[in-house]
């Protein structure tokens, strides 16, 4: 993959969050801004790749895919028929970055990850779009675990789902582990290396005592291979082979071991009597279908059909929408989807066609090894289960619409409540929240959350780094991202909000209100809330407000501040988290910066490098079994308090 050499790759792809806190020199004027862009145009290449179009305050806007990077960008800036949202999309566009790949199957794949990554406002989306999670077989160690996971990698191992619901993973985990009596510890065992002493689990039959070398690395990869067949939904296949090693076991006598295979046999017909036979034994399907209501709201249903079973179902809420045509959506949708699955089926069921159809296909078929069917049917069994998903769409929607509209009348009421109670002279609807996050000084992190309409609004949320302050002055620290904050929103025009929240009483309150004024704010609304007794400070007054306690007003308050604190938090926690973990891996030998980088990057965090396995560390590159060895030794030798 190539990228123009205007910016490093660093610069293109870097987080949206901490380009807020940049300084980047603004446009004079529209005229100028055209120019610029007329220019930009020029130097476009005629290949394929992926733009990113940007607004005045250097965030993503928009994510697109082009055959011809030159042509395809051109076409916004030229008089045409754009929709509403196009040419909202094109005001809004101050410039924009480009990455050139070399085929246009590769700008479709980028394109995705883009998308996920920085949830552009302009581009359609699943919403809420948050990781689900798998089920994993650890299948490169000596004796595999089955754990649930967030975080689907190119490790070795076998991945199944996504799941919507984590109580039915663990139902599924538990009844897995019983059946096969498989091992829960997470430490590393490998073969020929027995330990003198098993865990409760083997004296209460719950594990076969692998640690203690009571069962073979085949017998279990036995039992590992029977497990991967019932996530696979592959029932009949499953009792058949069960059934087989039950006779086998009773011909060699083995009578404990043919009984355990017995239970597992009828535990199994029972769970294939739960799960509907509804297609084609012989495939594995998924059946995606997508409704829209009048108000142009739109849902995706899956159904998850594995060698005829339904095994699974989930429906996705799609965001960024204006009257956009079903065939966008759609191919948004199965874009975003298939990018991040690790189990691609062998046939995909639609209602409706799509735009990048030839893309979507030539990446499943390479993602898959073969070629993935992907059909409309319009009569027989697969049109059974189109109509079958479609209903369920529309019931999802319609719930979610009624959801929506009881959240939105209880925002209303409270923000009605709120402004009667502080007398404010309209209704705040918008509101920001601000909180400080440190420990003695250390890590100091600010942030800021943004309500629309009683709703949080996630992607306008803001986190600072505290620059000026020494050791742990709260009050200091306040003032710092008082002023950083909105002084840039005066600096770029933007919009104020309605009234600040800040979490604190009378002190914080006046640092606020006094930096405010050093703006030139001073009619800008702000509060301080408690949190001892749930008291509401007003500059103007000396007593604070009494709200009562099971109030729209007061809990919409608690929301705003505790959303505030909960991103302050996670921020400080990161930074800490990172300040330590460099620290105790650079006291390993033989650990430098590129082995920290590549630890780091894999595993995402220390708690999670401290709980791997030897094996799971040898995943990285440039670990090997000495260095994994050592590093495994080390973590759980310093017993850190994190």
């Amino acid at each position: 993959m190539k990228e123009n050499k205007k910016e490093n790759s660093e610069n293109i792809i870097q987080d949206t969050s901490e380009n807020q806190n940049s300084n980047q020199q603004e446009p004079d004027n529209s005229s100028d801004i055209r120019e610029q862009i007329e220019e930009q145009i020029s130097q476009l290449p005629d290949q394929p790749g992926v733009y990113q179009m940007k607004d005045r305050t250097d965030t993503i806007i928009y994510v697109g895919k082009a055959k011809s990077l030159r042509k395809r960008v051109r076409s916004y800036f030229r008089e045409g028929t754009h929709s509403y949202k196009t040419r909202i999309m094109v005001e809004n566009a101050v410039d924009f970055d480009y990455i050139v790949t070399d085929t246009e199957v590769e700008a479709y794949i980028l394109e995705a990850s883009l998308i996920k990554k920085y949830r552009p406002r302009f581009n359609i989306r699943l919403k809420d779009d948050k990781t689900y999670p798998y089920i994993k077989v650890t299948s490169f160690e000596d004796f595999p675990r089955i754990i649930k996971t967030r975080l689907v990698k190119k490790d070795g191992g076998r991945y199944f789902g996504p799941f919507a619901n984590v109580d039915a993973i663990y139902k599924t985990l538990d009844t897995i582990k019983d059946l096969f009596s498989l091992r829960r510890c997470k430490k590393e065992i490998i073969a020929g290396q027995p330990e003198e002493r098993p865990c409760l689990n083997y004296h209460i039959d719950k594990c076969l005592g692998p640690c203690i070398g009571e069962v073979s690395p085949e017998e279990y990869g036995e039992l590992i291979d029977q497990a991967c067949l019932f996530l696979s939904g592959r029932q009949e296949e499953l009792i058949a082979r069960v059934e087989e090693k039950m006779n086998q076991a009773a011909e060699e006598k083995k009578f404990e071991k043919a009984a355990r295979f017995r239970d597992a046999r009828e535990a199994f017909i029972e769970i294939s009597k739960q799960q509907k036979v509804m297609s084609d034994k012989n495939r594995d399907q998924d059946v995606i279908t997508l409704v829209q209501d009048q108000d142009h709201r739109a849902c995706v249903q899956l159904l998850i059909l594995r060698k005829g079973r339904l095994i699974g179902q989930e429906h996705f809420m799609m965001e960024g929408l204006d009257k956009e045509e079903t065939s966008e959506i759609m191919g948004s949708f199965l874009q975003q989807y298939y990018e991040q699955a690790p189990q691609i089926p062998d046939e995909i069921i639609l209602n409706s066609r799509f735009s990048g159809e030839a893309l979507l296909q030539d990446h499943l078929n390479q993602k898959k090894g073969k070629k993935v069917r992907i059909v409309y049917p319009e009569r027989g069994n697969k049109k059974r289960l189109v109509e079958m998903a479609e209903k369920n769409a529309r019931q999802n929607l319609k719930k979610n619409n009624i959801k929506e509209k009881y959240a939105r009348k209880r925002s209303g009421r409270a923000l009605q409540e709120f402004q009667d109670k502080l007398a404010l002279s309209g209704s705040p609807e918008y509101i920001e929240g601000i909180d400080i996050s440190n420990i003695q000084g250390t890590d100091p992190v600010a942030s800021v959350v943004v309500f629309r309409a009683g709703v949080p609004s996630k992607k306008e949320y803001r986190r600072f780094k505290i620059k000026t302050v020494e050791g742990a002055d709260d009050y200091a620290m306040m003032a710092e991202v008082t002023e950083r904050r909105y002084s840039r929103l005066l600096k770029e025009d933007r919009e104020l909000p309605d009234f600040i929240l800040i979490d604190g009483g009378k002190g914080q309150l006046g640092v606020v209100k006094e930096t405010l004024n050093q703006l030139e704010l001073k009619s800008q609304p702000v509060i301080g809330l408690a949190k001892q007794k749930e008291e509401v400070f007003v500059p103007e007054k000396r007593e604070p407000v009494k709200l009562d306690y099971n109030s729209g007003a007061l809990q919409l308050l608690q929301h705003v501040r505790d959303e505030a604190h909960r991103f302050a938090v996670s921020y400080h926690r990161k930074l800490r988290s990172r300040r330590l973990t460099h620290s105790m891996l650079d006291d390993i030998t033989g650990i430098g910066p590129e082995k920290r980088k590549a630890l780091l990057q894999h595993f995402g965090s220390l708690e999670k490098i401290k709980n791997a396995s030897i094996s799971d560390l040898k995943q990285v590159d440039g670990i090997s079994s000495g260095l994994g060895r050592k590093i495994f030794d080390y973590l759980r030798e310093n017993t850190r308090v994190y």
